[in-house]
Formats: structure tokens, sequence, C-alpha cells
């Protein structure tokens, strides 16, 4: 399947996989309305190609602007053939420090705000006759793992309500459903990962600095997205391992994933309650 002037509409475009993900749009011949929270970093990416693109700034959890956007990104060509949710934020604490506010927001972000704009554009794809509706979720998504409490419910909750859409609307509708699950891409979602208090984490993480490149990641979703895969994975080594073990043998992967938190527990005995505990640090023997 071919993209060429179909109608791609991403969040999250700004940055990371969202920006990837335009470019390889772009590339071939697609016509693209990006979002994002700063207009000028939207701008910028939309710049290479201005009569092929529309920058549609806002923030994915202004819930009561959802009608006019979706109204205006309609009326730009007419339709919309493929919405991708990709914004999004992590976190990077452990569930004993974590305060509630965290979990609301990851929440808002990760889950309402990616299902909001769906249900807001679903009813204008059922009456066009087709399309495709993507979320980028995470590994974490399917697999559960310490220090990201929130941030797994959120994207394990998103893959619940994309597959069950999908029940609905694919053979009805002839509306594609796909959940894109990323380990780790080298983007900046563990700098702007939230703490347990709610601030920005302001550091990476090492397996986010050695991850997959935005731009193989991206040619993996748009490679998915041609097939209608129902998964698209784009993840590999340990994290691409995690998702096989928890088809393959789920007993064997909460083995591990205890036996982390067991040590990141030691850990935060060592800092104190309240300190950020990173994923990478070595407890004291």
């Amino acid at each position: 399947m071919s993209f060429a002037s179909k109608v791609v509409w991403i969040t999250g475009a700004s940055s990371g996989i969202g920006e990837a993900l335009v470019n390889a749009f772009l590339a071939q011949g697609a016509e693209v309305i990006l979002s994002g929270r700063r207009a000028d970093a939207l701008e910028a990416v939309a710049a290479q190609a201005p009569e092929r693109t529309l920058v549609l700034p806002f923030e994915t959890t202004e819930y009561d602007r959802l009608p006019e956007l979706v109204e205006q990104a309609w009326n730009w060509r007419g339709r919309i053939d493929v919405l991708i949710n990709n914004a999004g934020i992590s976190q990077r604490s452990l569930a004993l420090d974590t305060s509630f506010d965290v979990y609301r927001k990851l929440i808002e972000v990760d889950y309402l705000a990616p299902l909001a704009l769906t249900q807001a554009l679903l009813p204008r794809m059922v009456e066009q006759g087709g399309g495709q509706l993507a979320i980028v979720s995470s590994v974490a998504g399917k697999v559960g793992t310490a220090l990201r409490t929130g941030y797994c419910g959120a994207k394990h909750a998103v893959v619940g309500y994309f597959e069950a859409l999908r029940a609905e609307v694919e053979d009805a509708y002839g509306i594609g459903v796909s959940v894109i699950l990323p380990g780790s891409v080298r983007t900046a979602i563990a700098q702007n990962a939230l703490e347990g208090s709610g601030a920005a984490r302001g550091r990476s993480d090492t397996n986010i600095d050695n991850g997959i490149d935005p731009v193989d990641a991206a040619k993996t979703i748009l490679d998915g997205l041609s097939a209608r895969q129902h998964d698209i994975v784009v993840a590999e080594g340990m994290e691409l391992g995690a998702l096989q073990l928890r088809v393959a043998d789920p007993a064997k992967l909460f083995a591990i994933t205890s036996k982390e938190g067991a040590r990141l527990a030691k850990v935060r005995a060592e800092l104190g309650a309240g300190a950020s505990v990173d994923p990478l640090a070595v407890n004291k023997q």
C-alpha cells in the first residue's frame, strides 16, 4: 500500500518518532497534518513541504477544542485517511514515591487524550468508508516493568481500547487499527519523563541513548501500517525478548521483572524514600 496523496494526521509531530513519521510520510507523497504543543517546532518540521502540510498545534488534553480541531483538519483536504496518536509522556519513579497527580497526568495524556481524539474523528472516518487508526503505545503496554507503574497502566489501557475498537470497526467499516509497540528509540522520552513528584526527569537513559534510530523506527511503522498489521513491534534485544516471553513463558518474565523490582527496592533503601532511583543504579553489596 502506498501513502501517496493520502492525508495523514500525526500528533506529537514536532520531534522524535513523530517527526520521523512526518518525514517518512512526506517522502512517500502523503499530505500531513502536524499536531503538538509547540507551533514553532511544528512549523520547522513542516517547512520542508509547506504545500503538503498543515500545522495544527494544540494540547492533546484540550478536549473542548477537539470538535473544532477535527473540523479544521478534515476541511483541509476533505478527508483523513490515517490518524496516528503519537503524543505521550513517560515515567521514571517507584510506586512508593509517586504522587497520585502523576498517575492522573499519565492517564490523561497517554490514554484519555488519544481516546478522545479518536472518538472525535471516528464518525467521519466511518462516513468516508474506511481509513486507518493507530496508537503509539509501548512495549510497556504489554509488559509491566519497575519504575513505570503509571506509564504501564496508561499504555496497557490504550492497548485495550484500540484492540476493542478494532473488533468493532475493522470488518464492519473497513477501518484498520494498529497498535505500535516501541521499545527504546533515541528520543527525549526519558529526559521528559515524570518523576514521582511530577517534575521532569531531566536526563536520559543509556538504553534510550543507544536505542533504535527514529528514522528506522518510522520505516518499520510505515511498513506495518502499509500491511495493516494489528501489532507493529519496534523493538530489539531484551525488550523484544520480553514481548516474546510474555506470550511463551509469562511466569519466567514475571520472575525477571520481580528480581529487578527487588534490586531497585534495595537502591531506594540506600538512597532514602523519595529519592530519584535510576534504572541503572547499582545497590551496594
